[in-house]
């Protein structure tokens, strides 16, 4: 089956609407498919009416912004209630501090040299209140400051880069219980992206697993071929169900398209394994 529980639209940072999003999943061949917006739930309704008019089985999701030893890891909710009231005053919580967040890296840009980045990146953000990094590297890539996103994150919006803003989102025992109240599954999120040593990942695991989350995600598209074997290996050893998604954000952006994220590594259980 052709499965992507992972992408973005205009309501947080993709450049397609939750309609359009919809239509090149069904055009490219996906069957099961979750809309998983930043920190926001709000497209999930226009999603729902387009996968149910493309005949295509659709998930409710979000992606929640979570600190973890002062480093920040992103949960998947996958099958979650949209009107639950917990998760959705926590994601006003987080909602919140992206402006103050994205104002001061304005402020960075510009005395590093590069003027007007907040009014610049405004224009890429539907959804003011959830201007991200990923609208500041837009606005760089146009106006011809950096070639492609990988290099504004080297050089600009990476961690510990010069415009790099720490921001303290929720708490990991926070992500998955908000999850969980609304009667969905906490997924990790392209663990690979992750830069904690063995140490920290085990004590990470440990405790998203003590708290009620279920699977991680092994095939995205930020991870390489060789890390879908090693997070396989790290499903297998936690008792993790296993997800994959291809984290879309744009037809030019990213490794994965939708609707072309490989097999699951055989031996593993997938997250959709029982859903009817």
């Amino acid at each position: 089956m052709n499965v992507d529980l992972h992408c973005h639209s205009t309501i947080s940072d993709g450049v397609l609407t939750p309609t359009e999003v919809a239509e090149r999943a069904h055009a490219n061949g996906v069957q099961l498919w979750a809309l998983t917006d930043h920190d926001e739930l709000s497209g999930l309704a226009q999603a729902s009416a387009a996968a149910n008019d493309l005949g295509m089985k659709f998930i409710p999701g979000v992606e929640i912004s979570v600190t973890w030893a002062q480093h920040t890891v992103h949960i998947v909710g996958l099958g979650v209630d949209e009107n639950n009231d917990l998760l959705n005053a926590g994601l006003t919580d987080i909602r919140s501090g992206r402006t103050v967040r994205a104002r001061e890296m304005a402020d960075r840009f510009e005395q590093i040299g590069i003027p007007d980045a907040y009014e610049g990146a405004l224009p890429y953000a539907a959804n003011p209140s959830l201007i991200s990094r990923t609208h500041f590297a837009r606005f760089l890539i146009e106006r011809g400051y950096c070639d492609n996103m990988q290099m504004v994150f080297d050089k600009y919006l990476g961690d510990g880069k010069p415009v790099s803003v720490p921001m303290h989102w929720s708490t990991l025992e926070q992500a998955v219980s908000w999850i969980l109240a609304a009667g969905g599954q906490a997924v990790v999120a392209h663990p690979g992206r992750y830069t904690y040593t063995p140490v920290q990942f085990d004590a990470f695991f440990s405790q998203f697993k003590d708290l009620g989350g279920a699977a991680i995600e092994v095939v995205t598209g930020s991870h390489t071929p060789d890390e879908y074997a090693i997070y396989a290996k790290v499903a297998r050893q936690y008792g993790f169900l296993a997800s994959c998604g291809s984290d879309f954000h744009s037809p030019k952006e990213g490794k994965l398209d939708l609707g072309t994220v490989p097999a699951l590594p055989s031996g593993l259980t997938p997250i959709w394994h029982d859903w009817a």
